[in-house]
């Protein structure tokens, strides 16, 4: 078994585990840890527990240090400095004439590599996109394209329901949602009305469709 903590990096981001280590960290606390990605800023949001092995991925990242004052001012500059990018960025595919829609902007906490989300119709060739903005920026440019459910749970809204997103709000993933999991429950199977503001099948037919299935009434 390990003793782990979960961390998470957005509002509604996935959950990854740390080794608490010797810091006495607790629920709602923030963390420097290491990533893939680089240094990180992140809040725990699962406190110390035991998991079994085939939970985590090996070998556990220990927890670097509590986070302080100073860090959340870095981060509120990292995030200034992003969108200061985004304009930046925006300039350059239009010199690039590349067919490809900003979403988003962040730095790294450590600011050593500066990634940009974006949606396209199809493949976009942006090798010379990216030296261009490395020559800009000096650090690390990572661009990375993502689909219209990711775009939605980044931009946020508020979906048919009147409520905010789900996937903006506390999802950590996303599950894979059907049309017989509208058909299960009787409704209408008009796309209007069973498609979310990203344009795909609603999320919470996966929910409603859980429930059936537990209570027996959709086999």
């Amino acid at each position: 078994m390990y003793q782990v903590v979960g961390v998470r990096f957005k509002p509604a981001g996935k959950i990854y585990y740390f080794d608490p280590g010797r810091w006495p960290v607790e629920r709602n606390d923030y963390v420097i840890v290491e990533t893939a990605r680089g240094i990180e800023y992140g809040q725990v949001v699962v406190g110390r527990k035991e998991v079994s092995e085939q939970d985590v991925v090996l070998p556990l990242k220990e927890i670097i240090r509590v986070a302080d004052s100073k860090d959340a001012e870095v981060v509120q500059h990292n995030k200034q400095l992003a969108k200061r990018a985004m304009g930046i960025f925006r300039e350059k595919v239009k010199q690039h004439k590349l067919e490809m829609k900003l979403v988003d902007a962040e730095y790294t906490f450590d600011r050593n590599k500066l990634i940009f989300y974006f949606t396209a119709e199809g493949r976009v060739d942006f090798r010379e996109l990216v030296r261009d903005l490395a020559s800009v920026f000096r650090v690390r440019i990572e661009l990375r394209q993502i689909g219209v459910r990711d775009e939605a749970k980044i931009l946020g809204g508020i979906g048919p329901c009147g409520r905010l997103l789900c996937c903006s709000t506390w999802m950590g993933e996303f599950d894979p949602v059907s049309i017989r999991m509208a058909k299960d429950q009787s409704l209408s199977l008009n796309p209007a009305k069973i498609s979310g503001l990203c344009g795909r099948l609603m999320c919470c037919l996966k929910f409603e469709n859980d429930s059936y299935q537990e209570q027996g009434i959709a086999l």
